[in-house]
Parts: C-alpha cells; structure tokens; sequence
C-alpha cells in the first residue's frame, strides 16, 4: 500500500499537533504502508488575509478564520495535486479535511481527524463569535471535503455524528478510530501493577494537564483538590502545561510545573514520573474534540475524570477507566466519586487496572493503525 500523507504539518515533527501527526504517519509504516509526505503546505497572500481578519476584528467586531479562506484552500489544494503528479501512490491520506477540502486527484482520498467544521462552531472559543462568511465558508470546504472522499475516519463518535448529521455524508464511508496514546509505552502488566501499588492510600495525587487553563478546567481541578483536602483527604494536584489563573495565593498542596516536552528525554522523565504517582488524571474540560491525554494517563494505569463533552466519551467509559461529569457536575460530585475509591480502596486499584486494560486493547497507535490499515485496504479493491 502506498499512501501520499497530506498535511499543513511538518510530519516529521513530533511536536505538531501534539504529536498525533507524527505518531499518525508512524503507526501507518509499522503497518508496512510506504508512505511519501506532502507536508508544510503553504499560505498565499497572507499579508491580504491577515489584513482581513484585522478588519473583521475591529468592526463588525467578528472573528474571521483564513484557514477556511476558499482562496487558501484552492492553493492548499494545488499544491498537493501539483506533488502527487510526482508520486506514484495508491491513495491520498489526509490528517483533516482543510488540505484535500478541494483537491481533484485520481486516487482515492481518506482522511482521519477528531473535528467537524460544524462540531467546532460555538464550541471552542476560537471557533466562537465567527463572522458569517467563514461560517459559510467553512460549512462549503467541510462538505466538499467530505463529497470527494471515499473514507472519513472520525476519533470519536462525537465527531463522526456531527458529520453525519449535518453534510449528509453517507454513513457507510464514516467510520470511528480512536488516536493512541503520544508517548510511547513498553511497560508491561506487572509494572503497571507495581506502580499501583506504590500509590499511597491515604493521600489522592491529582493531576491536571492542560496549556489553556479554563477551557481544560483548571479551576474545577483546583475547587475539588481544596474540597477533598477540607473533607480529610490528603490530596495534592500537579498542574502541567499552563499557570493557575487565581486571585490569591496557591495553597501549598498546588504543585505548578508549567510546560513538560515530552520531547525531550528530561520532560519525558518528569510526565513519566508525575503520571506513575498519580491516582486520577483530573482533566474537566469545558470543550475537547478527543484529548489523547487521556490515553496516555491510562498508558500508566491511571484513570481519567472529565466531563463528558466532545470526543472524550469515546475514550473514558464510565467506572472502567475513569469517570466522565456533566459540564454542571458540582464540586461534591467529583469529591464523593474520588472518595469512595479511598474508602474501598480495592475499587480504585481494580479501575487503574482495567484502565491500563483500556489503553492496551484500545488506545494505543499499533491498534489505532491496524484499524486503519484495514480500512484503506478495502478503498483499493
């Protein structure tokens, strides 16, 4: 099988999108598929569209995106088809719609993603107060996208429902692959059961892992540690990836690491040693199309509680390997849930197990790429 990868990405970069574009185009090779890249794609007269986001911003006040621009995606587009004409490849593979949104090619075109254009409008915040031509635009690169290929794989149901529901795509060419975790784990199941063990059961080690502090939920993970400390639990939290935005001064159980590379040996050190010691990986967000973080917590036998919005649902199957909420889940619902796992401590030790379970049978990238093997497979017959 040989497949051209389109990307706007460098995809030899391990720090694009978090890591998925990379691990994406890894799992694919390990599965024997010779993959050639068409990456870093480039912008056409940006000075032009930054100009206009300029002007949407300062009246009508609206937010206007140049990566839904048709004048960008057309040129997305033409460069893709002008290295193909180069390659000799059986099908065209996306990361996401935006590259392929108007790419006219003789191989068939499939692309893997977490997102909709419309599950994203209103729901992330920079999807939020948009103007009305990027919502029209962006709505017409979404659906052509989805009119030229042949396969649409989503990493949620989420997503997928959201494509399903408004483009009209035929359902038989949507299919749902969740992505694996983006750290690359060789440890067995005894070592997972070791690490459990060695978590006190007197003490709950909270982490929260995030770089944008409301929309990830911060400060529920902040109200719930203060709660459980308050009920008699001795707990601490490990903030990664961003600084706690509070008015007064953080309580000394807060431990704040800002921002961990995990692609680097020292940050990898670190998140490994964080995660090993953690009871619950405590990520509350407000908006999430996937969150391999979640993956990756569970990769260390550690379970994961969030809200259940987006993707996430997908991941974390409640009471298996971790606990989704409501977004208007109170403090106390997360508390008692955390508590009564102290209480019978047996119950915590048997959801940390099955959570590592979770992350071998179904949220890692060797899984994930022989899904996805499969499913290119059939487009060439």
């Amino acid at each position: 099988m040989k497949l051209a990868y389109v990307t706007r990405h460098d995809a030899t970069n391990i720090k694009a999108w978090s890591g998925t574009v990379y691990h994406m185009v890894q799992t694919l090779r390990q599965q024997d598929a010779k993959v050639d890249y068409i990456c870093c794609l480039k912008q056409k007269n940006v000075l032009l569209f930054q100009g206009k986001q300029l002007a949407y911003r300062a009246f009508p006040k609206k937010r206007y995106l140049r990566d839904r621009e048709p004048f960008i995606l057309k040129h997305y587009a033409k460069q893709v088809a002008s290295k193909l004409s180069q390659l000799n490849c059986d099908i065209v593979f996306s990361e996401g719609t935006i590259p392929i949104s108007y790419l006219d090619c003789n191989q068939p075109i499939a692309f893997w993603t977490d997102a909709t254009f419309a599950g994203m409008v209103d729901f992330y915040p920079q999807f939020s107060n948009l103007c009305q031509e990027t919502i029209q635009s962006g709505h017409a690169a979404e659906r052509s996208a989805l009119e030229r290929c042949q396969l649409a794989i989503y990493s949620s149901e989420w997503a997928a429902k959201t494509a399903i529901d408004n483009y009209q795509i035929d359902p038989a060419k949507v299919k749902i692959v969740p992505f694996g975790a983006n750290i690359e784990s060789e440890q067995t199941l005894d070592d997972i059961k070791a690490l459990i063990d060695s978590r006190p059961s007197n003490q709950c080690n909270l982490v929260f892992l995030g770089v944008d502090w409301y929309r990830k939920g911060g400060d529920v993970a902040l109200e719930v540690a203060r709660q459980l400390n308050q009920s008699g639990l001795s707990t601490e939290l490990s903030v990664v990836g961003c600084l706690p935005i509070v008015d007064q001064q953080l309580p000394s159980y807060v431990k704040v690491f800002d921002f961990i590379s995990k692609s680097t040996v020292e940050g990898r050190k670190q998140l490994d040693s964080l995660l090993s010691t953690a009871h619950f990986l405590i990520v509350p967000s407000k908006a999430e199309c996937f969150g391999v973080v979640f993956c990756e917590a569970n990769s260390f036998g550690v379970p994961c509680l969030a809200t259940n919005v987006g993707g996430i649902g997908t991941i974390i199957k409640d009471n298996v390997n971790g606990k989704t909420f409501s977004k208007e889940a109170s403090i106390k619902e997360y508390c008692d849930y955390i508590s009564n796992l102290f209480v019978e401590y047996s119950r915590y030790k048997q959801l940390a197990l099955s959570s590592f379970h979770e992350y071998q049978s179904r949220l890692n990238w060797s899984v994930a790429g022989k899904s996805v093997k499969m499913l290119l497979a059939e487009l060439m017959y």
